[in-house]
């Protein structure tokens, strides 16, 4: 017979994944310092030692919010149908045209932390950094497969292509955004 879990396990489970949910709603329509930690538990509807039980600061709960969502974007990647390398990276760009037209876009969840943390120390900069450092290197890998002369700078280009076009969808026209990343990609592959 397979052991049960215990209620309370499964409770802790559940508080912190009502917690991360709540943050990550909150945070992304309000800002990360606007939002307090006594709104996130009440929203969450657990207690506060509960709440401290799994995040010991609110820096350790946005650490925990940009990991999740960095997790999501690799995963949504890995998923991605394997292609000759060109089509893999206009693939991955294309995942900025349905970010940004699924509604309620309001920029780059990495973007905007990184605009309420300047300090490149923070644990909460280092979870950013991690996820572009993530994100050039697999850009890099695959122009490298495709023969480009110099697979780190058009890597580079790339996302700060995607960091435009991502701040661009919010302050512009996110409809505009799918022709943009497919006429951007072509350019900058077809250049060589």
């Amino acid at each position: 017979m397979r052991q049960k879990k215990s209620e309370s396990q499964s409770e802790v489970g559940s508080a912190r994944g009502r917690l991360l949910d709540t943050a990550t709603r909150l945070f992304y329509e309000g800002g990360i310092h606007a939002v307090g930690i006594d709104r996130i538990i009440a929203e969450a509807g657990v207690a506060k030692a509960t709440f401290y039980n799994h995040f010991p600061s609110k820096d350790d709960l946005v650490v925990a919010y940009l990991e999740e969502i960095d997790r999501l974007g690799r995963a949504a990647v890995a998923a991605l149908p394997k292609q000759p390398p060109r089509k893999m990276i206009a693939a991955i760009m294309a995942r900025i045209s349905e970010a940004v037209t699924a509604g309620g876009w309001r920029g780059c969840p990495f973007l905007n932390a990184a605009a309420e943390y300047p300090d490149s120390a923070s644990p909460v900069r280092q979870a950013i950094n991690a996820r572009r450092v993530w994100y050039h290197d697999s850009l890099e890998n695959l122009l490298a497969e495709d023969g480009d002369p110099a697979p780190s700078v058009t890597a580079s280009l790339l996302v700060a292509l995607s960091d435009g076009l991502l701040e661009s969808a919010y302050l512009d026209d996110a409809e505009s955004v799918p022709a943009l990343v497919r006429e951007a990609v072509t350019r900058l592959l077809d250049r060589r």
